[in-house]
């Protein structure tokens, strides 16, 4: 299935699938979750919302079976040359699949074709090792910066910051 700018149509099914990909129960079905880490709401619906009105981001979905999506990939313009890549979600019934690279890789073309951008940027969770590695696979390197964690509830975390050149 092809991958596609999201519309506010899609705000709810975009909500839910970032929290069934990000939090509780059902995101343990997968290996990307933070559910042993965070209780939180990962996302409200007006901060969707807000993205999805926001020029200066682009959010991407792959669409799955009976109305529900199966990806989403946020790309932010932070000026300057560099992009930001966030919220990437797979259901989690449907990663390992390939879903997570090829909403990367669109990622990154809307990064270049739509914000000109040279550098994506990302931020992970230091305490997912595994998911970092997952991005160095992925030509992503540590910048050697670390974040505080945005939000409630992860005072005990931080976020390591990557970066992958655009080619």
């Amino acid at each position: 299935m092809p991958i596609r700018m999201a519309d506010p149509g899609d705000a709810a099914a975009l909500k839910a699938l970032v929290e069934s990909g990000y939090r509780g129960d059902s995101a343990r079905r997968g290996w990307t979750h933070e559910a042993d880490l965070l209780s939180d709401e990962r996302i409200t619906l007006a901060e969707l919302q807000a993205l999805l009105a926001d020029s200066t981001v682009r959010v991407l979905v792959r669409d799955g079976a009976a109305g529900a999506l199966a990806g989403c990939v946020c790309v932010t313009d932070r000026g300057a040359g560099v992009a930001y890549l966030g919220m990437l979600c797979v259901d989690p019934a449907l990663q390992a699949g390939g879903i997570g690279r090829a909403l990367i890789a669109a990622a990154h073309e809307a990064a270049r074709d739509h914000f000109a951008a040279q550098t994506m940027e990302m931020t992970v969770i230091s305490a997912r090792p595994e998911l970092i590695a997952y991005y160095q696979r992925r030509g992503y390197a540590r910048t050697g910066e670390t974040r505080p964690f945005p939000g409630v509830g992860g005072d005990h975390l931080s976020m390591v910051v990557l970066a992958c050149a655009l080619g």
